[in-house]
């Protein structure tokens, strides 16, 4: 293992984890630092989170014909900023000029997407716009994620550590099979969990939902020889 990715402190099952498998692109030195930087601003157990929802990016990627390596960087990079304070979050994002929702505002954490994308822009030079906005949906969704986006959200949401109930193993099935699909599945049930735990919803989760159910709607109303190019051409 290359001496830039040993720490102190943490446990050889997360050194033996990010090594990965067969399955990542050559590791390169932004990888590298990335992961250095996790290590030092992160704990063990969201590290351990995070490779897991690479590797599952990289699983989804290649089953629906993405692009692996942007999949795997986005996932790696997801959770940049998952630990910053909400002072910091909140200041960050009104220095970058977002448009911020009052549960924004009450709520700063769910920034920390949008904020992770400023650090993966800002420490680690990712120009790639599609990267970004991975980065930036992958909480709430966006009714404009391209399947990339999905890919990213639906692997934060339904990695193997997050439990393995009925309701996530047929998440985890379904989004193997069609993206559209899963994506509003997923908003679905995360709109559920919300309203039961009596937590306030952002707005950008339903437009997520409803957008994606239109779009599977769409799909489901055509012809079946027509339904593939209808898919192709929301990848962009």
């Amino acid at each position: 293992m290359p001496k830039a990715l040993q720490t102190h402190g943490t446990s050889p099952q997360v050194n033996q984890s990010i090594a990965l498998s067969g399955l990542l692109p050559p590791p390169d030195r932004t990888r590298a630092r990335v992961l250095a930087w996790l290590k030092g601003n992160v704990p063990e157990t969201r590290i351990r989170h995070i490779l897991r929802v690479e590797q599952f990016a990289i699983e989804l990627a290649q089953l629906h014909e993405l692009n692996v390596e942007k999949a795997a960087q986005a996932a790696l990079m997801h959770d940049l900023a998952k630990f910053f304070k909400p002072k910091r979050l909140l200041s960050m994002a009104i220095a970058e000029g977002l448009t911020l929702d009052p549960i924004d505002e009450s709520n700063p954490h769910l920034l920390h997407a949008d904020a992770g994308a400023i650090v993966a822009r800002d420490e680690f030079g990712v120009q790639d716009e599609e990267v970004l906005d991975a980065i930036r949906h992958h909480t709430l969704g966006s009714p404009t994620m391209t399947l990339l986006g999905c890919v990213v959200y639906l692997a934060d949401g339904l990695e193997p550590g997050r439990g393995n109930t009925p309701e996530l193993e047929e998440l985890r099935t379904l989004s193997r099979q069609d993206l559209i699909q899963a994506t509003w599945r997923a908003a679905d049930a995360s709109l559920r969990h919300l309203i039961q735990a009596g937590h306030l919803i952002h707005p950008r989760t339903v437009q997520t939902r409803n957008a994606f159910l239109q779009q599977y709607k769409q799909t489901e109303a055509k012809p079946r020889h027509l339904q593939n190019h209808f898919v192709k051409g929301i990848q962009t």
